[in-house]
């Protein structure tokens, strides 16, 4: 049954069949192979999704898109630049920097892709920046997006897992916040080195006029996180306050949502909740077939005689992950993996916690690397560009996030000192 659905997953991806069509029709070989009543592929597909956590998904989308028309993600960039706009390489500095904030409520690269990169990829261009940069720019940085809290994949990964969501959460903030600083840190020696940039700053306001500008839009990501860890909410009653809050802000506020806009960002919204609720339907049936056959225990007892130590551990699966991201959806890998690599993760002595930030840090490189990285659709969609052409600028990018990897792989406290300090309170 294994080797049937594997291999027609395999040939499925071959033929560029979608992620969740691909995973939906192997289930359904090995539902054949096993003899099975095909009513078990309606059962466990339903049962996949129907869990509460799972409603925050659709939530935090309406939110991020309540907040690029509410004109929220434009007031985020102006406060960013006008914090570090004014030095050479600061617009991508900026973008950077956007994408942090931004992310601390969207919850989804691929909405930070389009909200920011709307905004920053012109004006990217019109000082000077090739465009193939600047659309690599904004889609490793959308990748905060999964990585600051609140995040999709971490949610999927404690539901996948039966990791508390809310540790996920306040665990997300060193790794989050040291990618932004090494991207950042890049951007900027790498600008210097090209000569970009040396008038960024022309433009820009000062701190004070863009906080008051911006202070609505600052405010929603305190109220959120501030929500969720002071133990007001819960992480999907939050994104139920971001909804909210982003609506009332956009119309009642900014005044830049009108009626008619709200039947394009519900459908927008309902579009891309369906098909992550969908790749997870599939993902779930999937998972449960290969645990059934008893999947999970032979490679884990495989990973157990080949790997022998932790460092060893750690290094073989995120090589495993890297490669798996790049042609595997990031919500069904973790679906899919996460609880067979979990187990085996706390075998060798991993917390559970930091194990799920590798996994979501990994796997959120599968956006931005070849051939099925969302996001570089996403960034070349807003750019008007070919894929091919963002090859070149993005690799560099690649390897920074490589590095920040390695060290919240073996360097857990970065992960873990927020949350046991939090949680031991």
């Amino acid at each position: 049954m294994t080797a049937a659905m594997l291999t027609t997953m395999v040939l499925c991806f071959a033929l560029s069949v979608s992620v969740a069509v691909s995973i939906g029709l192997a289930a359904i070989v090995g539902i054949q192979a096993s003899n099975a009543n095909m009513l078990l592929s309606a059962k466990e597909m339903f049962g996949a999704i129907n869990k509460f956590p799972l409603a925050a998904i659709p939530f935090f989308i309406l939110a991020g898109n309540l907040m690029e028309t509410g004109g929220i993600s434009r007031r985020l960039v102006e406060f960013a630049k006008s914090i570090v706009g004014g030095v050479q390489g600061g617009l991508p500095m900026t973008c950077v920097l956007t994408c942090m904030i931004f992310a601390a409520v969207s919850g989804s690269s691929v909405a930070t892709t389009f909200a920011i990169g709307a905004i920053l990829i012109p004006a990217l261009v019109k000082h000077g920046y090739p465009t193939s940069y600047a659309a690599a720019l904004q889609a490793t940085s959308a990748e905060l997006g999964v990585i600051i809290p609140p995040s999709i994949p971490m949610i999927l990964y404690g539901v996948a897992a039966e990791v508390s969501i809310g540790e996920l959460f306040i665990a997300g903030f060193g790794p989050g916040l040291l990618v932004c600083g090494a991207l950042m840190l890049f951007v900027w020696l790498y600008c210097k080195w090209k000569g970009w940039g040396k008038n960024d700053g022309e433009g820009r306001l000062g701190l004070w006029p863009a906080f008051r500008q911006a202070a609505w839009a600052l405010l929603m990501p305190v109220i959120i996180l501030g929500g969720i860890y002071g133990g007001v909410f819960t992480p999907t009653e939050a994104s139920a306050v971001a909804v909210l809050y982003a609506l009332i802000v956009g119309t009642l506020i900014y005044r830049e949502i009108r009626l008619k806009d709200l039947y394009a960002i519900l459908r927008k919204s309902v579009i891309s909740s369906t098909v992550i609720m969908f790749i997870i339907a599939n993902a779930g049936l999937f998972a449960f077939l290969i645990t059934r056959a008893g999947v999970p225990e032979a490679i884990g007892h495989w990973l157990e005689q080949v790997l022998t130590s932790p460092v060893l551990f750690l290094l073989g699966v995120n090589a495993a992950l890297f490669i798996i991201g790049m042609f595997i959806e990031t919500s069904a890998a973790i679906i899919v993996l996460g609880p067979i690599l979990a187990p085996v993760a706390m075998h060798f002595g991993v917390d559970p916690v930091h194990f799920g930030l590798i996994m979501v840090v990994n796997l959120a490189m599968g956006m931005i690397t070849p051939p099925f990285g969302v996001n570089l659709f996403a960034a070349c969609t807003v750019a008007g560009i070919p894929l091919d052409r963002i090859v070149r600028h993005l690799l560099p990018f690649v390897a920074v996030v490589l590095v920040c990897l390695l060290i919240i792989t073996y360097v857990p406290a970065l992960s873990l000192t927020l949350r046991d300090l939090v949680y031991a309170s």
